[in-house]
């Protein structure tokens, strides 16, 4: 639920803080005092697109901050599947635009996008006004109304059809693919050829590009490791102009280390690990040489290295970084080869397995089908007992699903239409041919009632929903708007007594004009300003003590249809 919503610098409002309660929040005011400024405002908090005009008259920006009780487990997977911080039960969204146009998005103190922003807020608030009613004309929400109705069985029969929609729309893609002009597949298959004779003549074999490198190293400073390995040897075994040879230095340590030893036995391991060395230092000394006297420098042999080097090198830029890539492409190319040389033998391959494929995805879709037919007649009673109630008894409403075997989307292959006659006598006609705004937001408010208890979105805000009504029908209206209070926070813009006499907290919006400003104020009024404000909307601007008893009989009323409510639920 949504606890605060604090606004700044938005249009007439310099700054206000409202406390919103958990049940119904109802806020009334004069018209022209700014009613529909805080539905902008929490429209902006929840990522709706909001322009930089709404910024108040000589500000720099224009910021909301939104505080919600964290207790909807779809929000918190939300949050955490885009790492954003869940500490306690609070979830506190902020956005400001300034002047320049610039948005900063803040969740819970991390930054974020818009996209973000806009996809949360369809998990928080469900608004409903004109524009929301509009779209129940819309085949996509009709349709998602009757499964939301039925509950888990279209779910979990959805799922077991996508699975075989998206297996049959991978091989529709691919049989679309396959089915390239003659032309262009020649083309291709000179070209495979090509490439796969190229690559193939090569004969190319794992790191030999690797061990190339290694060998022309080598033989390109066959000259220098020559002269390395000959000064090396000669030190070892001749030393430094006939002096100092070490190894023969060596042997005459060796030989007085054992002398040595004869005398004090702790010299024993010292003669002993040197005598080790010796023999290490000799056959080292021997592969020096050894080594040295194996390079052969041959300039023919150094060139057929680096031009076999050089080959690679072209394959490499055609075909991949390393050798291991090249043939992993001569593998595909030759796997399409094999594909395009057996062209109409995979297509019709193809086409066999898309139509096995169309015959499950088409069970699949009829027992979808019949699942929503259920669910359908089931939601036309509902809504035909609820427009009774809003003074719609004669009214009659038919929704009629189509199933469409030739056209799969991924909701089915069901075509939907609401049939509607408001009287008695008139034939059924399409809900969105004949539908009027009132009668359209009575079928609304009706859908709203039955769904309160199944939709996940705990706060609903209901904008002006009673334009046209009166009567009878405003107070079943706001009978129901209470009863869907019982489930869910509701805040309802209204000019309905009836409504506003249902509130668990009540607000009233202002204008006031000091030292040539405008500003728009946003207060929770206790009973007797309540009493006053209903009164007001009953009779007008003049209070009479007859406006006031009829008010206070009214909220007596409200107070007592409320607790039936309770009782009855």
């Amino acid at each position: 639920m949504l606890k605060t919503l604090s606004i700044w610098n938005f249009a007439l409002i310099e700054h206000v803080q409202i406390d919103f309660d958990k049940g119904l929040n109802i806020l009334t005011g004069e018209t022209g005092a700014g009613k529909s400024i805080l539905l902008g405002a929490l429209g902006m908090v929840i990522g709706r697109r909001t322009n930089i005009d709404a910024i108040r008259s000589g500000c720099e920006f224009m910021r909301v901050e939104a505080v919600f009780t964290l207790d909807n487990n779809l929000v918190k997977d939300f949050l955490t599947k885009y790492n954003i911080l869940v500490e306690d039960d609070d979830l506190i969204i902020t956005r400001q635009i300034n002047i320049n146009g610039k948005n900063s998005v803040q969740i819970n103190n991390c930054h974020t996008t818009m996209a973000i922003l806009r996809q949360l807020g369809e998990l928080l608030v469900d608004i409903h006004g004109q524009h929301a009613n509009q779209a129940l004309l819309k085949p996509i929400k009709q349709l998602s109304l009757i499964d939301m109705y039925d509950g888990d069985a279209i779910q979990k029969q959805k799922e077991v059809y996508l699975e075989k929609y998206y297996q049959w729309l991978q091989i529709k893609q691919k049989l679309a693919d396959s089915k390239i002009n003659t032309q262009e597949m020649a083309q291709r298959l000179d070209m495979l050829k090509w490439q796969i004779n190229e690559i193939e003549n090569a004969k190319l074999t794992l790191d030999e590009d690797e061990k190339l490198e290694s060998e022309i190293k080598v033989l390109a400073n066959a000259e220098k490791i020559s002269l390395l390995t000959q000064d090396a040897y000669k030190l070892l075994y001749e030393g430094e102009n006939g002096k100092f040879a070490i190894l023969s230095s060596l042997s005459q340590v060796r030989k007085d280390l054992e002398n040595l030893a004869q005398y004090d036995e702790n010299m024993a391991k010292v003669h002993q690990i040197l005598d080790e060395a010796y023999f290490q230092i000799q056959d080292s000394a021997d592969e020096i040489r050894n080594y040295g006297e194996s390079i052969d420098y041959n300039p023919q042999k150094l060139d057929m290295m680096q031009s076999r080097l050089n080959d690679i090198d072209k394959l490499k830029r055609k075909y991949g970084n390393t050798i291991e890539e090249i043939l992993n492409y001569l593998a595909k190319a030759k796997e399409e080869l094999t594909y395009i040389e057996n062209y109409d033998d995979n297509l019709a391959k193809l086409e066999q397995e898309l139509s096995l494929l169309a015959k499950d995805v088409s069970q699949e879709a009829l027992i979808l089908h019949e699942l929503r037919q259920k669910s359908a007649k089931a939601l036309e009673m509902a809504i035909m007992k609820e427009l009774a109630s809003l003074s719609m008894a004669d009214a009659k409403l038919v929704i009629n699903l189509t199933l469409n075997d030739d056209d799969f989307t991924e909701n089915g292959a069901d075509d939907v239409e609401i049939l509607f006659s408001a009287n008695l006598g008139e034939d059924l006609k399409s809900l969105a041919k004949i539908v009027s705004g009132g009668e359209l937001s009575r079928i609304a408010l009706a859908l709203k009632t039955i769904t309160a208890k199944k939709d996940d979105i705990d706060l609903m805000v209901f904008d002006e929903v009673d334009t046209g009504v009166g009567g009878k029908t405003a107070q079943m209206m706001a009978e129901k708007i209470a009863r869907i209070a019982l489930y869910r926070q509701v805040i309802c813009i209204t000019h309905l007594p009836q409504i506003a006499a249902m509130a668990d907290a009540h607000f009233y919006i202002s204008k006031e004009t000091k030292n040539n400003k405008t500003f728009t104020t946003i207060d929770e009024i206790n009973y007797d300003a309540k009493l006053a404000e209903i009164a007001r909307m009953s009779s007008g601007i003049d209070l009479t003590q007859a406006s006031l008893e009829n008010a206070e009989e009214m909220l007596t009323n409200a107070r007592k249809r409320k607790e039936l409510l309770h009782f009855d639920e």
